[in-house]
């Protein structure tokens, strides 16, 4: 399977099996900007973190080329993409 394509699964496709794991990934995603932030003594934003996991995931495969860093960083820009969506229409 293409790697767009299995990231549109775990992002768009497996809320369920999400949601029984770690939940939806916007609200796990507020939780760590609210610890981040605690943990920093400044504020994260719910963006920073999705932008720490991509950077995160760049930063593994320039050291090591693995599909799953790929994989989780096609995800993760899928998921800032939903987030931005989300925010404009609420």
């Amino acid at each position: 399977m293409n790697i767009l394509q299995e990231a549109d699964k775990i992002i768009n496709q497996r809320s369920e099996e999400a949601e029984r794991k770690y939940g939806p990934i916007d609200l796990a995603n507020e939780r760590a900007a609210k610890l981040a932030s605690v943990l920093c003594n400044k504020q994260i934003t719910v963006e920073d973190i999705y932008w720490f996991k991509i950077a995160l995931k760049l930063a593994r495969e320039a050291k090591c080329h693995k599909e799953d860093n790929l994989l989780d960083l096609a995800a993760y820009i899928g998921a800032l993409n939903n987030y931005h969506i989300n925010k404009t229409a609420s």
